[in-house]
């Protein structure tokens, strides 16, 4: 049998570049003569901005320092062991990097294996065990302190989280196991599920120590001390700790229902990660902590060797470094400096957007509209949300004044926009009326402006055709809503220059956003691809397939909504209007649905009603059931599932081959970040390629081996 050093000695082999975290030991007196402790600090030599994580070579470190403290604890020359981190960081896990790496399901059991035989050490020595949470603890890091006696929390934590069912994976050095023997199974599956599920939400000190992971809680400014003072109160009997009585009776298997009620809902079988974690949990009711341990390694290997936890580190990658640096933006020293902001309209899209930039740039920025009453409910509405912020909390009283006082709105654009640097439009989806507005903005407009539209799905190219300076109108399209979804669709005309394009993207890291250059092509990325998908389901209804058929057939694509309910939020009009666009380009594979038609003349707002007994559970509406005219072919779930992903795979292929963006990795980025596709599919071509439809449609995988799936 391998011993745990060999373990690590043989993955850190397969994984020369890991960023590798020292465990430091010191010693020190305890406060009130408690006696000397052992003190060990995770620390990776790096600053805050560089989470430590955990590698082979960071564990065989730490296998080390337990190796010595358990030798001074043995022969009683300390009294106990603490475990903290460096400035604002406790640690945040397994390194990914390496598990990218691994081909082999023995190499993927080590990992699992390798972490567990360090971790649960520390509840076998002689003395007990502290953790100080001190800041930033994820994964690997919230586990080796579930496996201490005691645990403090600092209050100035930011985030706490047990975040691998979010990425396909299941918490798999102890969290499955030991936190529903600590907190309860219901909290733990609130930790481990639902907030993985919720786009992976993470918890603050203050909630860390009520759901009981902590024992005690300190400010962040004197947290280490404090927690000192703790453990010698601990030590000498003076303060005991009380943890609540767990429920193992029907609590328990209450709350594992509650759980694959929530996975069920949000990744409708999917994907594997979350129900694995359920079932780990569940066995755990009995309290058998080894056997919880060695299924977490089971389930931990499979998982690594699995397509999801790839499609999910592939999607983590593009959020975290694909969309922080964008594919083909021009030099960022190209970009001109924003010092006020014009925005045409003050609907409820263009409030939207001038709050937003008001809150980012902090800099004036004025509405225009045609009458002065839009313009005051543009500026009322800017208001309105500053108060809301005011009142939650979020920004004091001078900053909230502030931020009034830099939006304003006029009627006249000359003296609205003399002076802007960067105008947008958010005007009415019509090229005539987009063309006369910028005529209008360029008249008045200094001739440094830029001028951007928030165009879903018409021309750039066109729009910017009979201006004297086309190569300043620069595509700049928003998802709704804006607050929420990161994604930004920047879109380079024919004319537009590096110049333009710089700025947008400059302006576009400023509002924290999500930048991906597209180019000029008909409805961009995101509506492209969503109207080909929905007009396929569309067209499988109009042709004769139930309406719960069709919507159900997707179901396995675990999206955030159903195709028809996404159309709710959309809009119906909307969803027609960007079909009749797509239709005049590419008429062979874009229909406009008659019946689609007939609900927007009916003027209803989606296809379902929801009763208030149960408003999860949407009803076809009666009035739109007798508005749709169907044929008579009536597919199956699966048949209606490969013609909607053959659809998708075509149109992704031929907008690959166009150009409409660099890689298929940016298609990608645009689905996770403007439409919430999911994570653990990486989007869609992960998941293309792994049920073969890009090989069936398309002749070729969208990705290489290894890219989102395991290397070859």
């Amino acid at each position: 049998m391998s011993t745990t050093a060999e373990l690590l000695k043989g993955a850190a082999e397969l994984f020369p570049d890991e960023v590798v975290t020292q465990a430091h030991v010191r010693h020190l007196e305890l406060p009130g003569g408690a006696g000397k402790f052992a003190l060990v600090t995770l620390d990776n030599g790096l600053d805050h901005t560089k989470p430590t994580t955990f590698g082979p070579q960071s564990l065989a470190n730490l296998n080390a320092a337990i190796d010595q403290v358990e030798k001074e604890a043995a022969e009683g020359t300390i009294v106990g062991i603490g475990i903290t981190g460096k400035p604002f960081i406790f640690a945040v896990g397994a390194d990914l990097k390496g598990v990218e790496l691994l081909k082999r399901h023995e190499e993927a059991l080590a990992i699992g294996k390798g972490g567990h035989d360090v971790f649960k050490r520390l509840s076998g020595l002689a003395v007990p065990t502290f953790a100080y949470y001190n800041g930033a603890a994820m994964g690997g890091g919230v586990e080796v302190g579930l496996h201490c006696s005691y645990r403090t929390v600092s209050k100035a934590i930011p985030a706490f989280s047990l975040p691998e069912v979010f990425l396909g994976l299941v918490p798999g050095w102890g969290g499955c196991a030991i936190l529903p023997n600590l907190i309860g199974a219901d909290r733990a599956v609130s930790v481990i599920i639902e907030n993985s599920l919720n786009q992976n939400k993470q918890l603050k000190g203050k909630q860390v120590f009520e759901l009981g992971i902590a024992d005690a809680i300190f400010e962040g400014a004197d947290f280490l001390e404090q927690s000192l003072i703790w453990t010698a109160s601990v030590l000498k009997g003076e303060i005991a700790v009380e943890r609540a009585e767990i429920d193992r009776g029907e609590a328990w298997d209450q709350a594992v229902a509650r759980g694959r009620f929530i996975a069920d809902s949000k990744v409708h079988g999917a994907a594997p990660a979350a129900y694995r974690a359920l079932d780990i949990i569940e066995a755990a009711k009995d309290g058998d902590l080894q056997k919880g341990f060695d299924a977490e390694d089971t389930a931990l290997a499979d998982l690594i060797m699995g397509g999801e936890l790839r499609s999910g580190i592939y999607a983590f990658n593009l959020v975290q470094k694909r969309g922080k640096r964008p594919a083909g933006a021009p030099d960022k020293s190209l970009a001109r400096p924003v010092t006020k902001v014009g925005v045409v309209g003050a609907g409820l899209m263009a409030s939207q957007l001038a709050l937003l930039f008001l809150r980012r740039l902090e800099v004036p920025v004025v509405l225009t509209d045609i009458d002065q009453e839009r313009v005051d409910k543009g500026v009322g509405y800017v208001h309105a949300e500053i108060e809301k912020l005011l009142g939650k909390g979020r920004i004091n009283q001078d900053k909230a004044n502030r931020l009034k006082a830099l939006v304003t709105g006029v009627l006249d654009k000359a003296e609205g926009f003399s002076d802007a640097d960067f105008i947008i439009e958010a005007v009415f989806e019509e090229i005539g009326v987009k063309q006369q507005v910028f005529a209008e903005v360029e008249a008045v407009a200094p001739a440094h402006a830029i001028l951007a539209t928030n165009t879903s799905s018409l021309s750039v190219t066109e729009m910017a055709s009979k201006l004297q300076h086309p190569e300043r109108v620069v595509g700049f399209h928003f998802f709704n809503p804006v607050a929420i979804l990161p994604l930004l669709e920047i879109v380079r005309g024919e004319q537009t220059d590096d110049a333009a394009l710089a700025t947008a993207f400059g302006v576009a890291k400023k509002l924290k956003k999500t930048a991906v250059l597209v180019k000029d092509a008909p409805a961009f990325v995101v509506n492209r691809i969503l109207t080909r998908f929905m007009g396929e389901i569309q067209n499988v209804i109009d042709e004769g397939t139930p309406v719960e058929v069709a919507e159900k057939a997707v179901e396995p694509l675990g999206l955030p909504m159903s195709p028809l309910v996404l159309l709710e939020l959309v809009g119906p009009a909307i969803g027609l209007h960007v079909s009749e666009t797509l239709n005049r380009a590419f008429p062979d594979r874009f229909t406009v649905s008659e019946n689609l038609a007939a609900v927007v003349k009916a003027g209803k707002r989606g296809f379902y009603v929801y009763s208030a007994e149960n408003p999860a559970k949407p009803e076809l509406d009666p009035e739109v059931a007798a508005l749709l005219k169907q044929g008579d072919v009536v597919l199956t779930e699966e048949q209606t599932r490969e013609r909607v992903l053959n659809a998708v795979a075509q149109e992704i292929g031929l907008m690959l081959e166009e150009g409409v963006v660099a890689e298929a990795q940016d298609i990608d980025l645009c689905l996770i970040t403007g439409a919430g596709w999911p994570f653990h599919l990486g989007g869609i071509t992960p998941y293309l390629d792994r049920e073969g439809v890009s090989e069936r449609v398309n002749g070729k995988p969208f990705l290489a081996q290894g890219v989102a799936s395991v290397p070859a």
